[in-house]
């Protein structure tokens, strides 16, 4: 759906005053070993005005003794770190202030490909009195890329270039509501941004504001998924689902009486082939929930009831 020159404007006006830029100071070693400040910038964006939380980027303030937040209007606050996640590189920050503006969380799982999609940034805080924008539309969905930082999965790509300092603003629809929190760029690649889903971010936060932590579901196994080939060469009784190969001490899974061998065909009325099918459904649920899975040992075929319990810390 393309977008006029005024109902862009009014997403900009409706938006830009919740988008905020975020500095920060990590005290490193130089040469010499002596101790210095190193200062690094990026952006976030209010989404809860009433107890000032603020999303960003993990990135961003990963190691930071400082943040100081800066809205468009000026004011300054010290931020203080809720909580982070390296893996989805979401952390939220909170600031203590009076009429703090906020831009509504959208849903990123209707969004398609080709729909409008506008990129905020505020790199520079009060020098540009409002953020920086750039519109595009969304190019990709469900992507994965390797970065410095690790694997990040399940992204949706844009062609909204994402400037520098722009990292942890908000990507918004053509009404206003985020979509995505912007996240990374590769250089050299005619401007390709990309974004985490808001789905993944607004649950993120929650649990960042209600743990100061990510606590993640875990069901304790390793296995392989079965083609015909492995199939017949283990003389198993399916050609498809996931061959279990271990089963960890305490987990989930020896506790419901699955061990190495068992072949899983199913989880939750839905068919699984490999192990990153399997591990995005786990991860899709909460600690506690309760997984029905559809295991087979030999020729016996039965219902397996579990609970996902949280993974062991290292």
């Amino acid at each position: 759906m393309s977008i006029s020159d005024d109902d862009m404007i009014k997403v900009i006006e409706k938006v830009g005053p919740s988008v905020v830029n975020i500095n920060t100071v990590r005290l490193v070693h130089d040469y010499y070993m002596n101790i210095v400040p190193l200062r690094g910038m990026g952006s976030g964006v209010i989404f809860d005005g009433n107890n000032g939380y603020i999303l960003t980027n993990n990135h961003i303030i990963e190691g930071a003794e400082t943040i100081e937040v800066t809205l468009f209007d000026g004011r300054k606050y010290k931020g203080k770190l809720v909580g982070t996640d390296p893996t989805s590189d979401i952390a939220v920050v909170n600031i203590k202030g009076d009429n703090l503006p906020e831009a509504k969380l959208g849903i990123s799982e209707t969004v398609r490909v080709g729909q409008t999609a506008i990129a905020f940034g505020n790199p520079f805080g009060f020098l540009l009195r409002g953020p920086t924008v750039t519109v595009g539309v969304i190019s990709a969905l469900h992507r994965t890329i390797q970065a410095e930082q690790g694997v990040f999965e399940d992204l949706m790509q844009t062609d909204a270039h994402i400037n520098p300092g722009n990292s942890g603003g908000p990507l918004v629809n053509s009404t206003g509501e985020i979509i995505g929190v912007n996240s990374a760029n590769i250089p050299f690649a005619q401007g390709i941004g990309f974004s985490i889903p808001v789905d993944v971010a607004r649950r993120i936060a929650q649990e960042l504001i209600q743990h100061g932590r990510i606590v993640r579901p875990w069901l304790g196994i390793l296995g392989v998924g079965v083609n015909p080939q492995i199939s017949q060469y283990y003389d198993l009784p399916s050609d498809k689902g996931i061959l279990v190969t271990r089963v960890f001490n305490n987990s989930p899974a020896e506790e419901a009486g699955i061990s190495a061998g068992d072949l899983i065909l199913s989880t939750n009325q839905k068919d699984v082939s490999d192990m990153d099918q399997l591990t995005k459904e786990v991860r899709a649920k909460k600690v506690g929930d309760h997984v029905t899975m559809v295991v087979q040992r030999g020729p016996v075929r039965q219902e397996v009831d579990l609970t996902l319990a949280e993974i062991p810390s290292q």
